[in-house]
């Protein structure tokens, strides 16, 4: 059993290392001193540690416990670069704020796109113990008549969970997407957990624009997919 479980880590370790690399030249096109950075980072931090070594007379036992925390404060370094590089990619991209949504984390349920317009101005749906989140993506002015035609919805259905909306963008009164999901965590918890479940039954139950509509009339909008239920 553990040879099974030893092969399995060697064939991982591959694709690990490949992933760090993909990501490492994904954040150098966007953050061209990434490499220079995280030199300095590691050769600071372990020239920090060799100093003090040799200071009190232990130079080789600080130096490794150096390199390790060199390796350590680098990673941390490359990590919060490279995300900020990916949500620098995305900003302004459709269905970004969608992206974000998937990956807030546990006790959260996330619907993508229950409103939507010609324009492809969006409105996404998460649910936890915070209530009901609407995230709107879009042009600031179109979009507005999306949400309260949402939150009009949410007030008849579940008039008793608080419901809050969001505006993704980089204006005024607007939250950056970098940004969405530290400010949907700072949200306070209202709902206890069944609360939370029953609320998305009874959203399930309801249905979503996106299924409940029949297409518009005219050319369908640049980069617009059928949903799969229509195409059946």
């Amino acid at each position: 059993m553990a040879r099974k479980e030893t092969a399995a880590d060697t064939a991982a370790e591959p694709g690990r290392l490949k992933q760090i690399a993909l990501t490492y030249k994904m954040t150098r096109k966007a953050d061209s001193k990434i490499g220079l950075v995280l030199a300095a980072v590691g050769i600071v931090t372990l020239g920090v540690f060799l100093a003090i070594g040799f200071l009190i007379g232990h130079p080789i036992y600080l130096g490794i416990f150096g390199l390790l925390l060199a390796f350590l404060a680098s990673a941390i370094v490359f990590g919060r670069r490279a995300e900020r590089a990916a949500f620098g990619q995305m900003e302004g991209q459709p269905g970004a704020a969608a992206a974000v949504l998937d990956n807030i984390g546990r006790g959260w349920t996330t619907t993508p796109a229950v409103a939507m317009n010609r324009s492809q101005d969006v409105v996404h749906r998460a649910v936890g113990k915070a209530g009901i989140v609407l995230v709107a993506e879009g042009n600031p002015n179109r979009v507005k008549s999306l949400l309260a035609a949402e939150k009009k919805k949410m007030a008849r259905i579940v008039s008793d969970v608080p419901v809050h909306d969001i505006l993704v963008g980089t204006g005024e009164g607007q939250v950056e997407l970098k940004k969405l999901r530290t400010t949907m965590l700072k949200l306070p918890r209202v709902l206890a957990g069944p609360q939370v479940t029953a609320t998305n039954d009874r959203l399930r139950a309801m249905g979503d624009i996106m299924s409940n509509l029949p297409l518009p009339k005219g050319p369908m909008p640049k980069g617009m997919r059928m949903p799969r239920g229509k195409m059946r």
